[in-house]
C-alpha cells in the first residue's frame, strides 16, 4: 500500500468520511481528495505531520503508534506539553493538581504493557 492509500484506509476506519476528517482538520475537501488520489508528496509536511498526529500514525512509516514505540510516547508527551504551555499559572497548577488525582484512581492508572 501507498501512504495515501494507508492514510485513506485510516481516515475512513477511524472517521465516516473523508470530507468530516478534512473539516476536521481544517484542510479543503478536494485538497485532501486530490492528495489521497495522486499522493501525497505534493501535501505540505506540516499537513502530512498533522494528518500523522490526528490518526495517531507513526509520520515516518505510517504505521499505527501505541505508548509502547519510542516515538507514540514522545508524540504523546508533545501532545501533552503543546496543551500544558497554552495554560497560564492557575491553569498549569490546576493541571497538575488533577494529574496527581487521577494517577492515584486505579480506574485511569496506565498498566505495566501500556
Amino acid at each position: 500500500m501507498t501512504k495515501a492509500e494507508i492514510l485513506k484506509a485510516e481516515i475512513l476506519k477511524q472517521y465516516k468520511s473523508v470530507r468530516q476528517f478534512a473539516i476536521e482538520m481544517n484542510i479543503p475537501y478536494s485538497t485532501l481528495v486530490t492528495a489521497l488520489d495522486r499522493g501525497i508528496e505534493g501535501m505540505a509536511y506540516g499537513t502530512v505531520i498533522k494528518m500523522c498526529d490526528k490518526l495517531n500514525l507513526n509520520p515516518v512509516d505510517f504505521t499505527p503508534l501505541n505508548q509502547k514505540s519510542i516515538l507514540g510516547g514522545k508524540i504523546m508527551e508533545n501532545r501533552v506539553m503543546q496543551y500544558y504551555v497554552k495554560l497560564n499559572k492557575l491553569g498549569r497548577k490546576k493541571t497538575l493538581e488533577l494529574m496527581e488525582d487521577y494517577a492515584q484512581l486505579d480506574k485511569y492508572k496506565a498498566a505495566e504493557e501500556d
